[in-house]
């Protein structure tokens, strides 16, 4: 038997074009995600979680994957979930 998947996070702020451009590809594919708020003057979370400071950030618990970079998130998503 198999564990139920997580559900995706995405470390964002709105106004963001390339946060746009992945919270757009997830919805294109149909994944439910945890949209996760970074403060654009206060990115301590998002470096917790990543290591860096830039958004968006791609957390997949079902691959164990953290990844930054809308090309290379809007990249994986199709490889692994289309």
């Amino acid at each position: 038997m198999t564990e139920p998947e997580q559900m995706l996070e995405v470390y964002q702020f709105e106004g963001c074009p390339f946060c746009s451009k992945v919270r757009q590809k997830m919805t294109d594919l149909g994944i439910d995600f945890i949209a996760r708020a970074v403060d654009p003057q206060d990115r301590s979370r998002v470096e917790e979680v990543s290591g860096q400071t830039n958004v968006p950030v791609l957390v997949d618990p079902n691959k164990d994957t953290v990844m930054p970079e809308s090309d290379d998130i809007v990249e994986y998503l199709d490889e692994h979930y289309s």
